[in-house]
C-alpha cells in the first residue's frame, strides 16, 4: 500500500471529492429525497463529524454507467479544478465487465488520470474491485478483476497513494450486503465500505466494518435456484439488452453533487 502518513491527520481533511461511477454514486442505497446515499456520503459525514460546525465540504461527481474515459473526461478535470483535500478515485470497473476488455490497458489510462490527480489534489485514495467469488455471471470475471486490482495498487505504490482494499472486505462476500439486483450494494453494504474508507484515513469509527452477520436460516437448492432465475429475468437480461443497444443506466444522469457544498 502507498504512504499514507497525510491522511492520518484527519483534521485537516476540510474537503473532499468522491471519483467513480454507480458505485460511488450511492446506487442501491436510496435516500428521503429521491437521490442515493452511498458509501461516498457516510465517508462525508464521518469526516465532517470531525471539523467544527460548517467547516466541511464535500462534491459527489460520480454518476451511474460510467467507463473509465469518460470519467477522465467528465470528472477528473473537474476535481482538479476543486482542489479537494481529499480525492477517492474508484473506476474502470464496468470496463472490466465489459466483453474482451484488457485490464493492462485499462490500468495504463487509469495511472494517467493518478497522475493528473495527485499534482493537484491533497490525498487521492484509490479503490479495488470486491471479490466476486460465489456471485453469478460476474464470479467468471474473477480472474479479470483480480488483475486490475493488482495493477491499481502497483499504481497507488508508485504514486504513494492510500487504497481502499475492497477484495479484502470479507463482510460484502454475505447476500445481504448487496442490493436485489446483485450488482450494487444495499445500505448496509454501503455502510460497511464507509466505515472501511475511514480506517484508511486513520478514523476512529464506530463499527468494525468486518462485523460478522448474524447466521442466516439454511437454503433449499430449489429456493436457491428459483431466486437465481428470477433475479436473471428481472435484473441479468435487461443489464445485457442495454449493453447491446449501447445504453446506459447513466444516460442523462448529472452529478448529484457538482461543487464542494457544506453538508446539510
Amino acid at each position: 500500500m502507498g504512504d499514507d502518513s497525510r491522511t492520518n491527520k484527519t483534521g485537516a481533511i476540510g474537503s473532499y471529492a468522491a471519483i467513480g461511477d454507480s458505485f460511488t454514486e450511492g446506487v442501491g442505497d436510496p435516500g428521503p429525497d429521491g437521490n442515493f446515499v452511498g458509501w461516498a456520503d457516510r465517508l462525508a459525514v464521518l469526516l465532517s463529524d470531525r471539523r467544527p460546525e460548517h467547516d466541511f465540504r464535500y462534491a459527489n461527481l460520480a454518476v451511474r454507467g460510467r467507463l473509465l474515459d469518460q470519467i477522465v473526461a467528465e470528472q477528473v478535470p473537474r476535481a482538479v479544478e476543486l482542489a479537494p483535500d481529499l480525492v477517492t478515485f474508484c473506476a474502470g470497473g464496468n470496463d472490466i465487465l465489459r466483453p474482451g476488455s484488457d485490464p493492462d490497458a485499462v490500468a495504463e489510462r487509469f495511472e494517467a488520470a493518478v497522475v493528473d490527480l495527485k499534482a493537484a489534489v491533497g490525498t487521492l485514495v484509490l479503490t479495488t474491485g470486491f471479490d466476486t467469488r460465489g456471485t453469478p455471471v460476474l464470479g467468471l470475471l474473477r480472474g479479470k478483476i483480480a488483475t486490475y486490482n493488482l495493477h491499481v495498487r502497483a499504481v497507488a505504490d508508485r504514486h504513494g497513494c492510500p487504497v481502499l482494499d475492497l477484495w479484502s472486505l470479507r463482510s460484502v462476500q454475505d447476500r445481504r450486503a448487496w442490493d436485489a439486483d446483485r450488482l450494487h450494494l444495499s445500505p448496509e453494504g454501503h455502510t460497511r465500505v464507509a466505515l472501511r474508507a475511514g480506517q484508511v484515513l486513520g478514523l476512529d469509527v464506530p463499527a468494525d466494518p468486518d462485523q460478522a452477520w448474524p447466521p442466516l436460516p439454511a437454503r433449499a437448492p430449489g429456493e436457491v435456484r428459483r431466486d437465481n432465475i428470477q433475479w436473471a429475468r428481472e435484473y441479468l437480461v435487461p443489464w445485457i439488452g442495454r449493453r447491446l443497444r449501447g445504453e446506459s443506466s447513466g444516460d442523462n444522469v448529472e452529478a448529484k453533487r457538482p461543487d464542494l457544498l457544506p453538508l446539510d
